[in-house]
């Protein structure tokens, strides 16, 4: 039992080289990030539909160009996924833009937790609750915003 207490402990303790973010630096990033996320859920939509072309094609689909324009939006959302990554954000949504924000909170890592719509980030989660542990970001430290 102790073992497995060291282990999700061990899972938890911030990693050495890993961007975190504090509450001001999440929030301050998202304007940017928030218009790469934007693009995303966009290009994922395009790819989406046009795998359903390919799949289930209408008579006057062509075939080379639905997989060439299919490839090209792919390699577009791979593109985009690095922007994100550089910055140091977790996409988890494709569809609804969630993203991810590395924070250390009370000494663990946890996510600052964001999704499209939202003006600034307004809640957070441990790593291992994700969406359904999302708490209000009031309960997060006041000195780590």
């Amino acid at each position: 039992m102790a073992t497995e207490n060291l282990s999700e402990t061990l899972s938890r303790a911030p990693k050495k080289g890993r961007k975190y973010f504090s509450l001001a630096e999440a929030n301050r990033a998202l304007p940017y990030v928030s218009r790469v996320v934007t693009d995303i859920t966009a290009c994922y939509r395009t790819a989406v539909e046009l795998r359903e072309h390919i799949e289930h094609p209408r008579p006057e689909d062509l075939a080379e160009k639905l997989q060439s324009d299919y490839d090209r939006s792919m390699d577009h959302l791979g593109e985009l996924m690095q922007e994100l990554q550089l910055v140091g954000v977790e996409l988890k949504d494709f569809e609804s833009g969630l993203l991810d924000f590395p924070a250390i909170h009370e000494g663990r890592e946890v996510y600052l937790c964001w999704h499209a719509g939202e003006t600034h980030v307004q809640a957070w989660h441990e790593i291992d609750t994700g969406f359904a542990g999302r708490q209000d970001i009031a309960t997060f430290h006041a000195n780590e915003r």
